[in-house]
């Protein structure tokens, strides 16, 4: 299995869980709290009682509900889940858990996957663009995380459309302001491939290709 729950990417078969908004994606997790949260994105959203999970995750032991608790909080902690305002795992008081956050089949081959390639480059570092809105910004949460003086929280959004093939720009009221080249952004604008977005002293170029085979590699002259 391999399902993705935004910015979050878990794995069964590789028995990784990772995350697109920072520059180390990598997201550690026990193999039981690991087993686990496979478990409760597999049956989403259904209520997984505790028996079930006790039965699953320690087929051959006793354990208490107490380390069933445990391991709910080591999930919620690495994903940054809230219990009072939970984005990913629900609890039914007296029953089970349930995943209730929004999941997509990693495996599968959609449309923008294989029509609209996006992304963003910044000193080595790849920010994958998804369908939709992507924030750039300070927040932790953001698709796009920038944790540099002078960019705002929640600084600017790029929204993609896969038909038509549109990806725009647009300043979410930022401090310093959002740029493509010295032109500043007062309005959703349309990026092109290799365009310069400028925030604070961020420059991001962007990459997109309409197709898996992308641009044509460049011969470069050999010196002799």
């Amino acid at each position: 299995m391999r399902a993705r729950f935004p910015p979050f990417t878990i794995d069964s078969e590789t028995r990784q869980l990772s995350r697109t908004d920072r520059r180390d994606p990598d997201v550690h997790l026990s193999p039981k709290a690991f087993d686990l949260l496979c478990l409760l994105v597999q049956h989403r959203p259904k209520v997984l009682d505790k028996q079930m999970l006790h039965a699953q995750i320690w087929p051959d032991t006793y354990v208490g509900d107490a380390t069933l608790n445990v391991l709910i909080g080591e999930i919620r902690k690495a994903i940054d889940d809230n219990v009072r305002e939970p984005r990913f795992i629900r609890t039914v008081h007296g029953v089970g858990y349930a995943f209730c956050g929004d999941v997509s089949d990693a495996d599968a081959s959609p449309r923008d996957a294989r029509t609209m390639l996006c992304w963003l480059t910044w000193k080595g570092t790849t920010f994958r663009l998804e369908e939709g809105d992507n924030v750039i910004g300070r927040a932790p949460r953001c698709a796009v995380f920038l944790d540099v003086d002078g960019v705002s929280r929640r600084h600017a959004n790029i929204h993609i459309e896969v038909e038509p093939r549109v990806v725009t720009l647009e300043d979410l009221g930022s401090t310093n302001g959002t740029f493509i080249g010295r032109t500043r952004v007062t309005a959703p604008a349309t990026l092109q491939d290799d365009d310069r977005i400028k925030i604070a002293s961020v420059e991001l170029r962007v990459r997109l290709w309409a197709s898996e085979d992308g641009p044509k590699t460049k011969r470069i002259g050999r010196r002799t």
